[in-house]
């Protein structure tokens, strides 16, 4: 589970170029502007990721004019990335002792619950919620990746990664397991009916016939881009199927990405695209911050959403990098 609030420790404290009153403070590899001399290195706090939902209660009022939403039946505030006086600031940080018998808390502990704060999701379109058939298979594991500031950097360095790009899309599962071909969104399984655009993928990619054709019990998971889709920055006029990972079920574990790759080439099914198989991570996070910008190979007019990158040696080392000008674009 993600940890959206979390007890965490004060990096660095920097000057604001453009803010006298203002100061940057740096958590591990995030960054939070307020007020100047307000927090000090070292200090122990608490650190709300962007995309966190926090409800409404009176110490959060001051994010009311940028960051009030509704969600569902929910009013809050979602934290986003934004430009304070020109300098990027990522979440919230509030001071520990908001917490009973803060000083029993270790670092690194989640602390959402306590606070009442959830994931921040935004609406889904009727096309792609779809009617329940049930919870998403728990023999599956699901497809959200950790951000690179939430890992130890340094313990990342000891590997050489394959970079894929990450698609500003809508996750999707398609397996078969005993039988039993299933479609998914992010967290359900759905029942196939007209109009609903997974299956409509999984229909036209004849993705039924792909799996028992393998005979294998198989997951293959990805991200569905296209028409009526976020913003579809990849300008494609019908809804696509790009596979990131495939999972073998019965073996409990994802293909290598080579391997991944080859299936993909094997039973022409779309992959997303590969950017690099040999890269090594630059000395600082800043570095592959910035490594994370640029065009996306699918259009070369938009700036991609970021990377995914898993280490060639180690399965289990796999982690994503947002671009930030995309998270800045974020609505």
């Amino acid at each position: 589970m993600r940890k959206l609030a979390s007890i965490r420790k004060i990096s660095k404290v920097l000057l604001h170029s453009n803010a006298e009153k203002l100061g940057i403070y740096i958590i591990e590899g995030w960054q939070v502007i307020d007020q100047k001399d307000r927090y000090k290195e070292g200090d122990t706090i608490i650190y709300c990721e962007i995309d966190s939902f926090l409800p409404v209660k009176p110490e959060f009022e001051f994010l009311r004019k940028t960051s009030y939403r509704k969600m569902g039946v929910l009013e809050g505030f979602r934290l986003r990335t934004i430009r304070l006086r020109g300098e990027l600031s990522q979440g919230l940080i509030i001071p520990i002792e908001v917490l009973n018998n803060h000083d029993h808390y270790a670092v690194g502990e989640d602390v959402s619950e306590h606070l009442d704060i959830i994931k921040y999701e935004p609406p889904i379109p009727e096309h792609l919620s779809g009617e329940v058939l049930g919870p998403f298979p728990g023999y599956i594991p699901k497809t959200d990746e950790e951000r690179v500031q939430n890992l130890d950097y340094e313990d990342l360095k000891a590997h050489t990664y394959y970079v894929t790009e990450k698609l500003d899309g809508s996750s999707c599962t398609i397996f078969l397991t005993d039988g039993h071909f299933g479609v998914c969104s992010r967290n359900l399984e759905l029942k196939e009916t007209d109009g609903n655009s997974y299956w409509g993928v999984a229909r036209r990619m004849n993705l039924e016939e792909i799996l028992k054709k393998t005979g294998r019990n198989l997951a293959l998971q990805g991200e569905l881009i296209g028409f009526r889709i976020q913003a579809n920055i990849y300008q494609v006029n019908h809804t696509e199927f790009r596979m990131f990972k495939v999972y073998d079920i019965d073996q409990k574990k994802y293909f290598t990405i080579p391997e991944m790759y080859q299936f993909g080439a094997m039973y022409n099914i779309p992959v997303v695209p590969l950017i690099d198989s040999e890269y090594v991570l630059p000395t600082d996070i800043e570095a592959v911050l910035k490594y994370a910008e640029g065009p996306s190979l699918l259009n070369e007019k938009a700036g991609r959403e970021g990377i995914v990158l898993f280490a060639a040696t180690n399965p289990t080392a796999h982690f994503k990098v947002i671009s930030n000008s995309f998270l800045e674009g974020e609505d």
